[in-house]
């Protein structure tokens, strides 16, 4: 008779017996139980399945080779019964769980006759999946506790199946002993599945031995029954590769799980057809091992860091890897291993553990613990002798604060929650606050189901199976889940150290340390430096200073969160959800963080607001709707026929992305690149001007708030010559984003190309020309050719270098420039009628001395300031040079501040002063007023540079494309998908058959702005504009 044991096995968090679960590959989130196959006449049979949640689609990426190992068409030996079968069969179906539910499934959508269902008895109330989904569908079902007695099949029993006339017995997963009479007496016999490539791993817990023996390929066998164990001939096998960190869970979400659906059905087709093989199984490497137990799954610490990991990955969810630990000794279990331990360094509480090479050591990542060979491996969950899950790194912490005081809305939510609770747990008459999930009669199948009702009463809140797992009572789950809808972090609050100012009539909280792995944190050597408010040169704060060491660790954390971490796992849906929510936490600190801006930039509080950080809340508001629309396609090649092949494309993310951002827009171009990184999936390390570091840690602990996973987002302030450096040259980052001189922009990419090829884009230096013709609205064109150069008191990427004024206004035009540039304020950012605040660092005041001492020297004419005003802090009078030659310093070089270089040009001489406005080796923006529209639309063309302004300057916006030509840099950011830009520079481009096609990828991308206002103006008085 064959019997498959019972998957009947503890979660972490309760003695009482129960399967762990998983999801079908086209279902909603669901569970599967044990699933582990075993012919043999008498003993105990057992299998583990076990996921770790179900909300997750499989990853068929990851799988390596999904190879047959046996051929599917050999000339066959048919079970039984004639040499032609019928196309479809009667079949019936032995077994539970969601696999034995959706095999049944399939087998009905396949045109077969399932004549009945026999699975287990109902439990608690609750019935087997496989049974409920036959009974919906009016197949008979079958609930027998036991099919035999002392050793004999039940003759009542044998009759019933036996009525129902099968042909064929398929057992995608049974529990019971199964009688040799109802094996052998369907005329095609009966068939069952195992999750290992026999004739290794016979027996119980077939996919623990895989993963503790460190196997580097898995799979699955489908076999024909016999009397041994394990033993029958071999119908199908397929297998995968076993990644380094794989768990039961993982191994089977990803593989076993959604392959062994098909591969049953795969197996009933053959059969059906007659080209089913019956291959006897070789004793040539045939191993068993026995049902893996509690008892038996203490951990030998005699071993290296790789076995010690297999032996704790093997274990996990289910018995538990465990060891005694502590004074006193206490048994600790272990979960979630990995071998991914690089830039961990083994610092913080040392944890004593009997017979282990090195103490164990507790730190923010976890529990590193040791091999013999002096390897590390980290632990991220223990169960303590109690029952109770907690993080690792929590480990030494006291009791978990004081509870949460919930809002009237919260308490509504609680309710709803109770009701969920009681609809899963039916036997209890009132669910309280100390009601345990688990020992209510809870099974991991219900804590799917809790996860998707929190979904759907939480708007779309995500939850991991191990939230439920930590937080077993309802009254810690409810604690657990008003925290996340808050946006603290799923391992508690972060601890940050403000720096506390009274400024502009609010209290500012400003964190100072590095942001690594989600925590703040000094930095390495506990070093420091002085971050200077421009507006008067006193000291903000002390900053920390990052050094190479941390660069290491935060990248570490960067990729750990990409490969391994929640990040990677939420739907793209989802991951858009949490940068909305981020936009949200930014809009309601926007005051804050534009007092920042003007306290550490020297930003004009008014611009700050509606640019600074008003187009930071919009750029990340743009790219969070792109999330999910992220798409690939599918491509007609030649070899399509006769096989008929496709050909098709996946955008991926790229990995860890560096980010370089200046100080100019501190908050503005950390948004930029960032948002259209995280949206495509990466992770980051961000680091920030070393002048300006304040709003980007701000930033940093927003992400917290916003629920983004830790290690997605990690901020370094420091210099850029080791911190860019190091970013530049380190083998795990896939991405650099850089913002800067065109000097650094040209090291950093030869550091990218050197060290591992690395992706980069570059927005680089400009010298951005602005052609004013005779024929403009000259009052427009003095307005916006001030804001051209004074914008942001000059501190602007775009600004307008070098004003072409053509020769008959451009004495009238200097006269205005010259009145207007008299009247404006120059003072404190924060004073709501400052026009132009201070330089934004005492380095770049001097540089733009001795810029305009230049000019002078040279022989251009200074009409007005060139000089630093006598007042506290950095601030340099607003400058006007006319007379400008095209050979002079000032009218190749940029100044990046409050200097308008002007140049005449003869009348009517399109052409010549196009050939001047080009003559340079930068092509970042460049402007044009005129109201004739073919001169317009003449010169935007043959202008050369990323962006053209026509009749307006400064206009940009999140939803199109920026950046440059030449040696202004290459790459763009903002913008959509429609072009090889914006969000598309952080995606891989991923081709299954062929080398993926990117054209697009070479072709300029440029943007003319259009002033539409003006031109429909003119028309409407019927000129020719």
């Amino acid at each position: 008779m064959v019997r498959g044991a019972p998957a009947t096995v503890p979660p972490p968090v309760s003695a009482a017996p129960t399967r762990l679960t998983l999801s079908p590959p086209r279902a909603p989130p669901l569970t599967g139980s044990g699933l582990n196959q075993s012919s043999r006449t008498g003993g105990d049979r057992s299998h583990l399945l076990a996921t770790r949640t179900g909300r997750h689609q499989p990853q068929f990426r990851g799988c390596g080779s999904q190879k047959s190992n046996l051929p599917t068409t050999p000339a066959p030996t048919p079970a039984r019964g004639p040499s032609n079968p019928p196309a479809t069969m009667k079949i019936a179906v032995i077994g539970q769980s969601l696999f034995g539910q959706e095999v049944y499934c399939h087998l009905r959508k396949e045109g077969h006759e399932v004549v009945g269902v026999f699975t287990v008895p109902d439990k608690d109330g609750k019935a087997d999946p496989l049974g409920l989904e036959a009974e919906k569908d009016g197949v008979p079902v079958f609930k027998f506790s036991r099919w035999r007695a002392k050793g004999q099949a039940l003759p009542e029993v044998v009759a019933k199946y036996q009525a129902l006339g099968a042909e064929l017995n398929v057992l995608p997963f049974c529990s019971q002993f199964i009688p040799m009479e109802i094996i052998n007496a369907p005329r095609h016999g009966s068939i069952i599945y195992h999750p290992s490539l026999l004739p290794r791993h016979r027996g119980a817990s077939a996919i623990n031995w895989t993963l503790i023996h460190g196997d580097k390929k898995g799979g699955f066998s489908i076999f024909w029954a016999d009397d041994g164990l394990d033993t029958g001939d071999l119908l199908l096998q397929k297998e995968c590769e076993v990644l380094p960190d794989d768990t039961v869970s993982t191994l089977y979400n990803r593989f076993l799980f959604p392959e062994g659906i098909k591969g049953m059905v795969q197996a009933v087709r053959l059969i059906a057809e007659g080209k089913a093989p019956r291959l006897p199984q070789p004793e040539e490497g045939a191993t068993y091992e026995g049902i893996q137990k509690k008892e038996m799954a203490k951990i030998d610490w005699d071993q290296p860091a790789e076995a010690i990991h297999n032996w704790i990955r093997g274990n996990d969810k289910v018995p538990g890897a465990w060891t005694e630990a502590c004074e006193p000794l206490q048994k600790l279990t272990f979960f979630n291993s990995t071998l991914n331990t690089s830039g961990l360094v083994p610092e913080g509480d040392a944890l004593p553990i009997p017979g282990a090479h090195r103490p164990g050591v507790v730190t923010k990542a976890g529990l590193i613990l040791f091999g013999n060979d002096d390897k590390m491996l980290l632990v991220k969950n223990i169960q303590l002798e109690d029952g109770k899950m907690i993080l690792a790194s929590n480990f030494f912490k006291g009791a978990a604060s004081s509870a949460l005081e919930l809002t009237e809305a919260e308490l509504v939510t609680a309710e709803a929650v109770r009701s969920a609770w009681q609809r899963i747990l039916p036997n209890v008459l009132e669910v309280e606050d100390s009601t345990d999930f688990f020992k209510s009669g809870a099974a991991s199948v219900d804590v799917v189901r809790l996860v998707e009702e929190v979904k759907e009463l939480c708007d779309g809140l995500e939850l991991e199976n191990e939230d439920v797992y930590m937080a077993t009572t309802f009254g810690d789950f409810i604690q657990l889940l008003v925290r996340k809808l808050r946006g603290d972090d799923e391992e508690g609050e972060c601890s940050i150290d403000y720096v506390e100012m009274a400024v502009n009539k609010r209290t500012l909280h400003m964190p100072h340390q590095l942001f690594i792995g989600g925590a703040f944190v000094d930095a390495d050597g506990a070093k420091t430096y002085e971050t200077i408010n421009p507006t008067d040169g006193s000291v903000i704060c002390r900053v920390s200073l990052a050094q190479v060491t941390d660069v290491d660790k935060a990248v570490a954390a960067a990729k750990d969160a990409f490969e391994n971490g929640r990040w990677g796992k939420i739907s793209a849906r989802d991951r858009g959800r949490l940068l909305y929510r981020l936009a949200d936490l930014m809009e309601q600190h926007q005051e804050e963080l534009a007092t920042i801006e003007a306290l550490d930039a020297g930003a004009v509080y008014t611009l700050a607001l509606k640019t600074h950080v008003g187009m930071s809340i919009q750029t990340f508001r743009y790219f969070a709707g792109w999330c999910d629309k992220i798409q690939g396609s599918t491509i007609p090649i030649n070899q399509a026929r006769p096989n008929r092949n496709l050909t098709l494309t996946r955008k991926e993310p790229v990995g860890v992305c560096g980010i370089i951002i200046p100080w100019n827009y501190p908050l503005m171009m950390l948004s930029w690149k960032t948002a259209a990184c995280l949206a495509a999936g990466n992770t980051v390390v961000i680091k920030p001007a070393q002048v300006t570091p304040l709003t980007a840690l701000k930033f940093a602990e927003l992400t917290l708030k916003a629920g983004i996973p830790k290690g997605v987002v990690n901020v370094l302030p420091g210099s850029g010559s080791l911190i860019g450096q190091r970013l530049s040259d380190h083998p795990d980052v896939r991405k650099i984003g850089f913002t800067g001189s065109t000097e650094v922009g040209k090291h950093i990419m030869k550091s990218c190309a050197i060290s591992n090829v690395k992706k980069v884009s570059l927005e680089l230096g400009g010298k951005s020309p602005l052609i004013i013709f005779a024929d403009c609205d000259l009052n427009k064109a003095v307005q916006m050719g001030m804001s051209s150069v004074f914008f942001n008191k000059g501190e602007n990427c775009i600004a307008a270098g070098r004003l072409f004024v053509e020769d008959s206004i451009h004495d009238e035009f200097v006269r205005r420039v010259v009145q207007e540039v008299r009247k404006m304020k120059v003072g404190n950012p924060l004073d709501r009628d400052t026009d132009h605040g201070p330089q934004n660092h005492h380095a770049h005041l001097m540089k733009l001395m001795e810029y305009c001492q230049c000019g002078v020297k040279e022989g251009a004419t200074l009409v007005c300031g060139g000089n630093q005003i006598p007042r506290p802090g950095f601030f340099f009078e607003p400058t006007v040079f006319t007379d400008v030659e095209d050979h002079m310093f000032i009218a190749k070089e940029e100044s990046f501040g409050p200097v308008m270089i002007i140049s005449r040009f003869a009348d009517g001489d399109v052409d010549a002063v196009l050939s001047r406005a080009n003559a340079t080796e930068f092509g970042l923006a460049s402007g044009v007023f005129t109201r004739d529209i073919n001169k317009a639309l003449y010169v935007s063309d043959k202008l050369q540079a990323g962006t053209v302004f026509v009749n307006t300057y400064n206009k940009t916006d999140v939803a199109a494309p920026f950046g440059g030509f030449k040696q202004s840099g290459f790459g763009k950011d903002l913008g959509n998908l429609l072009l090889p830009v914006g969000l598309l520079s952080f995606i891989h481009s991923a081709n299954i058959r062929s080398e993926p096609l990117s054209a697009r990828s070479y072709r300029r991308c440029r943007d003319v702005a259009l002033n539409m206002m003006a031109v429909r103006a003119h028309f409407l008085l019927g000129g020719n504009m």
